[in-house]
């Protein structure tokens, strides 16, 4: 059926839609974009507005959104209530599936970066059988430790012991440790889900955009000026580059903010960009506005202009009420606030606008509190405020004042009547303070503070405690600015605290608020907790919680002798803080000292005896370590006390793997895998078993089912290409070793493995410069001398080849019994002669 035509009114209405007046050359570009295709010259990809407060940033970007949707786009609003990346690909999800475009994938990635991110605990790590080679570091060794290779990802674990080693120590570890890395991370994706899930999400989202039923994506991210500290760099690499895979080009991206882009980033993208400038109204626009609104008598226009300036906020604002009679014009004493409700005449309508300033957002539930009044009158007041033009709306039915209104009123507010303000303050804090313990009932601070919900209400609770200047205020919030830091929402602690500070004449706190932002925005996480500790404002618990926090900082960046020193002094300041004992038994298996980590979980079971994850992770040292009793009985230990936790039930199948119990191992895995059927290590490891069990095609089908999950996982990689290698197919074993080696250049076995693929495949000269790669990264690695060993004496070099059996013979004289049928008589006659 033939679409109906929109009639004149219609129209009419869209281009007059919401009162919007001017901006028509910004609105005109935007609109003339969705007709130009990607591929012309003319067409922009991105668009910057920015200008100062209450220049109309925020309604252009929502007119532009709703242009957008016109064109038939599936549109995101995202604002500063997203506090990083993956908040803001969060509410692109929500926003996409309320538009009948659900994220499936990116959703259940998010979901398990939130579960990852509040475990955060680094799996295990194993270290080399072997004992280290007495002749010295191999070349490639000595490359590791002079390049800091682990700066590029390459040797994840090796490199951050830089700050411990001398280049000679690291490395002799750097070739000791480098054949079982991937081994380590036991499911690469949750490990980079917690250290750099960006990475992690950006692909599914571009390819999850790429298969949006739609003929344009919109994007639209405002109060650009906080959000773009962490948003900008994010976006110019997911614009400009393949990095994460490609960018749908009918997508537009809408960025509005205080100042300009930065012309380092984006400057030569000229060609690609529109920056949009906004100035104040023009009169004549202005005018046109007021018109609109039926505001014409002409010295009422006169003092509007004068009192706005032209801020399009402020004219639309005093054109709500439709004045007709300018009574105080030039009246130099007249405040802010009396100029915004000028031609107010309700008195109870100005009231609530003054009260309803007070929370930093609103919903019906603050604006029942805030506005104190008859309950009659309730929802016609709240509906008049909702329509006021400095009233905007927020993610999740919220409200929120413009700042260039809010700010004025506040001020006035306070200084009407200042013991009045931190009575309605300290009221607002208790209100949030009762919603808090409400939704915490019966649950423990760990829980509390992944819940974003009760965050949420525990940030408002802190901001109007400090506005009322109560004593205990500022401690308090720095103690939360800790844990906010832990949570990953530390800028929004930072930015509460700036925030009372400026509306409360608050010096200790704006200052606090100041500083914090700053070291947050220039070095991060670590820096603003150094702040706090060198302040001398935190008592010992938070102190140590401090130290915990900022001791993951440094161990994310690498610096582990730094994060042992931050473990060792929040233990030595809270020795009753379990999580302190747990996160330094982390750091004590990334250095090898298994001993070290399981006696800090001895003591973090002995604080929480019921806690799972601990008893769990003490079995995986127990492991790694080789002591399998001792890893089933606190892996059992951990499965009775939480049956669901699938990380036990794959570690034990581990070890019952290990020990050759396949009928355990698989039994095991299997649960952990109904648990997860996306457990990509799980999978791979139950692969081992059945490869043991002589089963390849159930080897292949969950090694393939770990690589959909995880395509970049280097060790799966190496674990289908020998699968292949072994089945006979050498030319799809070699694709999967390139691949393996590309993202991982000094996996020792993997070169092994394509050097006697590239061997059967007739490529003798490329397989020997894999196999001399694979025994100079691993002089004792007894597999691959066997290997060159064959290779030799197929290409006619006995000398090489008798030199490679002697040494084999040395490390392990029952290795050439277990060489194939056909390889063992050449090499059992190079060896008599």
């Amino acid at each position: 059926m033939a679409q109906a035509r929109p009639s004149m009114q219609e129209l009419i209405r869209q281009r007059t839609r919401a009162g919007f007046i001017g901006r028509g050359a910004e609105r005109a570009l935007f609109r003339a974009n969705f007709g130009t295709a990607p591929h012309d010259e003319r067409h922009r990809f991105r668009f910057h507005a920015h200008g100062n407060a209450g220049v109309g940033k925020t309604f252009l970007l929502r007119e532009f959104e709703q242009v957008a949707r016109e064109q038939g786009a599936v549109t995101a609003y995202i604002d500063d209530s997203a506090g990083s990346v993956p908040e803001m690909m969060a509410e692109i999800s929500r926003q996409f599936a309320a538009q009948g475009r659900r994220l499936k994938e990116l959703d259940r990635l998010l979901s398990a970066h939130r579960e990852r991110r509040h475990e955060a605990e680094l799996a295990a790590l194993a270290v080399l059988d072997t004992p280290p080679a007495e002749a010295g570091p191999s070349a490639g060794g000595r490359i590791v430790a002079r390049a800091g290779v682990v700066a590029a990802g390459m040797v994840p674990v090796v490199g951050p012991l830089a700050g411990m080693l001398d280049a000679e120590q690291l490395a002799h570890v750097a070739d000791r440790l480098r054949a079982s890395l991937i081994d380590r991370f036991r499911n690469h994706e949750d490990l980079q889900l917690v250290l750099a899930p960006e990475q992690v999400l950006t692909p599914v989202l571009l390819r999850e955009l790429a298969d949006t039923a739609a003929p344009w994506i919109a994007l639209f991210l405002d109060t650009y000026e906080r959000t773009g500290p962490y948003l900008d760099p994010w976006l110019h690499e997911t614009m400009t580059t393949d990095r994460h895979g490609p960018l749908p080009a009918t997508t537009v991206v809408a960025t509005a903010g205080r100042t300009p882009l930065d012309p380092a980033r984006w400057g030569g993208l000229a060609d690609f960009v529109t920056e949009l400038p906004l100035a104040p109204f023009t009169e004549t626009e202005a005018r046109a506005l007021l018109a609109a609104r039926g505001v014409t008598a002409e010295p009422v226009v006169a003092e509007v202009l004068r009192l706005t300036g032209g801020l399009p906020v402020l004219v639309s604002t005093l054109a709500e009420s439709r004045p007709t009679d300018p009574d105080d014009v030039g009246d130099p004493s007249a405040t802010a606030v009396d100029r915004f409700l000028k031609w107010e005449e309700n008195p109870a309508r100005r009231a609530t606008a003054l009260a309803c300033a007070l929370p930093r957002w609103l919903d019906g539930d603050v604006f029942r509190v805030a506005a104190d009044c008859p309950p009659e009158e309730r929802e016609p007041l709240y509906a008049w405020l909702r329509d006021m033009p400095f009233v905007g709306g927020r993610g999740g039915g919220r409200l929120r004042y413009h700042d260039v209104v809010r700010a004025p009123m506040l001020r006035a507010e306070r200084r009407r009547s200042p013991r009045e303000w931190a009575q309605r303050q300290r009221r607002l804090a208790g209100l949030f303070g009762a919603w808090r313990e409400e939704a915490g009932a019966g649950r423990g601070t760990g829980d509390l503070w992944a819940d974003e919900a009760w965050r949420e209400l525990r940030l408002e609770e802190t901001y109007h405690s400090l506005c009322a200047g109560d004593r205990d205020a500022l401690p308090q919030a720095l103690r939360d600015f800790v844990r906010a830091c832990d949570e990953g929402v530390a800028a929004r602690w930072a930015r509460a605290l700036a925030d009372a500070g400026a509306d409360a004449d608050a010096e200790q706190a704006s200052r606090w608020g100041s500083e914090l932002t700053t070291a947050l925005d220039t070095e991060g996480v670590g820096a603003a907790l150094g702040l706090l500790l060198r302040g001398a404002v935190l008592d010992a618990p938070a102190q140590a919680r401090a130290r915990l926090v900022r001791g993951d900082e440094l161990r994310g960046e690498g610096a582990y002798a730094q994060a042992l020193t931050e473990y060792d002094r929040a233990v030595e300041l809270d020795p009753e803080l379990a999580v302190a004992y747990r996160h330094r038994s982390g750091i004590r298996g990334d250095l090898g000292d298994h001993d070290g980590a399981i006696a800090d979980l001895d003591r973090a079971v002995a604080l929480e005896p019921d806690n799972a994850w601990y008893v769990a992770l003490r079995g995986e040292h127990h492991r790694i370590a080789g002591r399998d009793a001792e890893a089933v009985r606190d892996l059992t230990e951990a499965i009775r006390l939480d049956p669901a936790l699938g990380f036990a039930w794959a570690s034990r199948g581990a070890t019952h793997e290990r020990a050759g119990d396949p009928d355990a191992a698989l039994a095991d895995l299997g649960r952990a895998l109904d648990l997860d059927p996306d457990y990509a290590w799980a999978l791979a490891r139950r692969a081992r078993v059945w490869r043991a069990l002589g089963d390849p095609a159930r080897q292949l089908a969950d090694l393939d089912h770990a690589l959909t999950l995880n395509p970049d996982w280097p060790w799966a990689r190496c674990e289908r290409g020998d699968a292949l290698r072994v089945a006979g197919r050498d030319e799809e074993a070699v694709a999967d070793l390139d691949r393996a080696l590309a993202l991982d250049p000094g996996y020792t076995s993997a070169y092994a493995s394509r050097g006697a693929s590239l061997a059967k495949l007739g490529r003798h000269t490329e397989a020997l410069v894999d196999l001399n790669r694979a025994v100079e990264l691993r002089p004792a690695y007894v597999w691959a001398l066997c290997r060159r060993a064959v290779l030799h004496a197929f290409t006619g070099r006995i000398e090489e080849a008798r030199a490679d059996v002697e040494r084999v013979r040395e490390l392990d004289p029952d290795a050439l019994e277990r060489l194939p049928d056909g390889d063992r008589p050449v090499l059992a006659r190079l060896t008599h002669g």
